[in-house]
């Protein structure tokens, strides 16, 4: 069974960790298979901790904490007859998180890295470590003039802290959202709306300057997670979280209704 959405599906977003790791794979593959025999593609990956010592607030949209009862240790007497208390034993929500990513390197230039492909997680668009590591390595990107194309297909964070938000203009700014900058117009970015009411995109994936860009079809690559995945068992009687904005709310309600899915 397909998405009952024409492109992404919003309730793809509550299975992220597992749909990310499918995407990184299946782009992976997909690239590979277009790319010049000089290209090849990597998949890497960045580990960091999920966690505000600071903040009583705890952003984990990839893990599940789970909180067990621990028995209370009795108070015991030192050799002096000192009573030491028993201490009470607090565990926090810190978990670390593997994000993987793409990397097209060169071969025939000693495996220059050309191009950086990102799927982004709410990790990367939340304060704390993941979007602090996040954004030094785009800017080690455009350093380096590294080709990076970034896409954001969860509502989940502030998409502000990756993309340069004030210059897309608001018509531009849709549910779904990617965005190219080619390493050697550090000034330009090409942005790709995606509303909840069409299907993905094919993106343009730069490769250099002297080099033709090779197509990824998103569109595909979603469609492939929602087969190979079987989330054809969605209850999509759920409400979201977060929610929809009204208007696409109400025209994801029309439609699910239409489909006899609600």
């Amino acid at each position: 069974m397909e998405s009952p959405f024409p492109g992404m599906d919003p309730y793809l977003e509550q299975h992220w960790r597992s749909v990310h790791q499918r995407l990184i794979t299946y782009a992976g593959d997909h690239l590979q298979t277009a790319l010049p025999q000089r290209f090849r593609v990597e998949v890497e990956e960045r580990v960091f901790v999920v966690g505000d010592p600071d903040s009583d607030q705890f952003v984990a949209p990839d893990v599940h904490v789970v909180q067990r009862p621990r028995p209370k240790q009795p108070d015991h007497f030192t050799a002096d007859g000192t009573v030491v208390g028993a201490p009470v034993v607090i565990e926090l929500p810190d978990e670390p998180i593997t994000e993987t990513y793409l990397e097209i390197i060169d071969t025939a230039s000693g495996n220059k890295v050309v191009t950086a492909l990102e799927f982004l997680s709410p990790t990367n668009k939340s304060p704390g470590d993941g979007s602090d590591m996040y954004v030094r390595k785009q800017r080690e990107y455009r350093a380096a003039r590294v080709n990076q194309v970034e896409i954001d297909l969860t509502r989940t964070g502030n998409r502000s802290l990756v993309f340069p938000m004030p210059h897309i203009p608001r018509q531009h700014r849709t549910l779904y959202l990617a965005c190219v900058r080619r390493g050697w117009q550090p000034t330009k970015i090409e942005v790709y709306p995606m509303p909840l009411q069409e299907p993905l995109p094919a993106l343009n994936v730069p490769l250099g300057a002297a080099a033709a860009d090779v197509p990824l079809n998103l569109q595909s690559l979603v469609s492939q997670c929602y087969r190979n995945g079987r989330y054809d068992d969605t209850d999509y009687h759920k409400d979201l979280l977060p929610p929809l904005p009204d208007e696409d709310a109400n025209w994801a309600d029309r439609r699910l209704r239409e489909q006899g899915l609600r």
